[in-house]
């Protein structure tokens, strides 16, 4: 028999945080967050990360696990995410993955094996020479060329994960994107995955007013921190939000653009969300659109999963 398990997804700012607070009630569940960035500690604002009270006293895990100097990868996630759902199920409750990174919560579902063994120093060296001579550009040049799918994926700052995806080349012969392809399709677990949709135009003004609200709760401090702090070429900074004001901080862009720039990089980035779900998982969806409808559309939820998980 295979645990159970219920995973909820969408674009950011769709609802998924109020759903899985109503649905961990109703199913004695505990929460893991399946968001790369609310791992850091102290990137709160800008993360939308839940408060104590949002939790009404439902545990939550894998947030404020590490220092934003800190590196986190999927094959980390993917470990660290096991051992808590086994951990869930023996204490007789039901585990729910909540998020919209994409990779990590495939690589749980479907039992990924990671190619991280598979290194060679001298070629990553190499590498990390040439981007400290030409230019991080010159090396993602270097990755479209054999996988133009991961160099789209992957963020153009994020220098480790660029040489990672080269290397993994350079050793296997195969690339990132096909060895995502070659993974199983099986489930390891008996899973329900709800997917979050809303209507495109709604959605975007959902993000709008998140990203407002988000400045007068103290954005803009909570990134100066870090910033004086001297974090900078980190994994953690790259997130939307923070690289954003980094180039503010930095007297690059007015303080209206930078945060013009945190909608439209957010607006972007739900809408990749959206088509790497549709495309790489077998999500239920469900449409969020009509808002004052929420408990209707809870209940209708909650009946899908408990038919689906035999709850």
């Amino acid at each position: 028999m295979k645990e159970k398990l219920l995973v909820i997804i969408g674009p950011t700012a769709v609802g998924k945080t109020k759903l899985s607070i109503d649905l961990a009630q109703l199913y004695n569940g505990e929460i893991i967050s399946g968001d790369s960035m609310q791992v850091y500690k102290g990137m709160d604002i800008g993360t939308a990360k839940i408060s104590t009270n949002e939790m009404q006293g439902i545990p939550h895990h894998l947030i404020d696990i590490k220092e934003p100097s800190e590196p986190f990868s999927a094959a980390e996630f993917q470990e660290r995410a096991n051992q808590i759902i086994a951990d869930i199920h023996s204490r007789g409750k039901l585990p729910i993955i909540v998020g919209g990174t994409g990779l990590y919560i495939q690589s749980v579902i479907y039992d990924y094996k990671f190619s991280e063994a598979q290194s060679d120093p001298a070629y990553r060296e190499q590498l990390e020479n040439e981007v400290a001579e030409k230019g991080i550009e010159h090396v993602i040049s270097k990755l479209r060329s054999i996988d133009p799918e991961s160099a789209d994926r992957i963020h153009p700052n994020n220098v480790r994960r660029v040489i990672r995806a080269l290397e993994i080349y350079h050793c296997t012969g195969s690339t990132m994107s096909q060895q995502l392809l070659s993974q199983p399709d099986e489930m390891k677990y008996e899973t329900a995955l709800i997917g979050l949709t809303m209507d495109r135009d709604k959605l975007y003004d959902r993000i709008n007013q998140r990203v407002n609200l988000m400045v007068e709760q103290g954005l803009f401090t909570e990134v100066e921190h870090f910033y004086k702090r001297g974090l900078r070429d980190c994994q953690s900074i790259q997130a939307i939000g923070y690289k954003e004001l980094y180039e503010y901080l930095d007297g690059k862009i007015s303080q209206n653009e930078a945060v013009e720039s945190i909608k439209q990089n957010s607006r972007r980035y739900a809408k990749r969300q959206l088509t790497w779900f549709r495309n790489k998982m077998a999500v239920n969806w469900f449409d969020m659109t009509e808002t004052e409808k929420f408990s209707k559309k809870r209940d209708e939820i909650s009946e899908f999963i408990a038919g689906k998980l035999s709850l």
